[in-house]
């Protein structure tokens, strides 16, 4: 479905960036894989890509422009062009309201909403025909009681998102993904009681996998999705009907 295209994925060393940077190779895209720390990690994926097609590492913070700007410029040595890009890096600490200060607030805003900013800043010129797309999430919808900054950054992942979709048109298709709960490192915090009663709300009566957020990735990135600009898909196993 990707064979011939050029993709960078950030924070794809471990959970959904991993499995979509997996997913993709599978389907015969060249793979940037962008992490800030866990280059073992990182290692890993690119072993796991190199079984399916080929890659290269990119290490930087992507909340950080200079750091964008020179991952992209280094995938673009490898890679020619950038044909996809996948916004999924960023961190979610949870916190009351009460307990954030501004330091707090920052952080989360440069390594989920500013990071996205850098990179399509970056990678546009480098993109005549593609996709983008942000990995959101359902809190950007329905707000949180213990991550205010999350939710918030979250919300204005989809502010951009669907701004770019107006703007890029024709060429460039711009989505996003919401994903609900994930069983991933982010929930590792979960008590065996919180797990169960989230499992119990959830329509499915199971948690998401990373690999079920890479599907609908795949889609938005393939030429099946051509069609289609500027929309959200929940990946919540009907958690959030509406």
């Amino acid at each position: 479905m990707l064979e011939g295209k050029k993709a960078i994925i950030t924070g794809a060393s471990r959970g959904i960036g991993r499995a979509i940077a997996i997913l993709f190779a599978k389907n015969g895209a060249f793979i940037g894989i962008n992490y800030r720390k866990s280059q073992a990690k990182a290692e890993e994926v690119l072993s796991e890509v190199k079984k399916y097609s080929d890659g290269v590492l990119l290490q930087g913070d992507v909340g950080k422009f200079e750091e964008a700007k020179k991952i992209v410029e280094k995938f673009v040595r490898k890679a020619g062009r950038i044909d996809i890009l996948v916004n999924n890096a960023g961190i979610y600490k949870r916190r009351k309201f009460k307990d954030l200060d501004e330091e707090h607030w920052e952080e989360t805003m440069q390594n989920n909403l500013k990071a996205c900013f850098n990179m399509c800043k970056c990678c546009l010129p480098y993109m005549k025909k593609g996709k983008i797309i942000f990995v959101s999430s359902q809190l950007a919808f329905k707000g949180s009681s213990h991550g205010a900054d999350y939710a918030t950054s979250k919300a204005g992942m989809l502010g951009l998102m669907k701004s770019l979709s107006l703007e890029l048109a024709p060429d460039i298709t711009v989505n996003a993904v919401a994903p609900g709960t994930i069983d991933t490192d982010i929930i590792a915090n979960y008590t065996e009681e919180e797990r169960k009663r989230r499992i119990e709300s959830i329509p499915l009566r199971r948690l998401g996998t990373p690999e079920d957020v890479a599907n609908v990735c795949l889609f938005l990135a393939s030429n099946l999705s051509n069609y289609i600009t500027g929309e959200t898909i929940m990946v919540t196993g009907g958690l959030y009907i509406r």
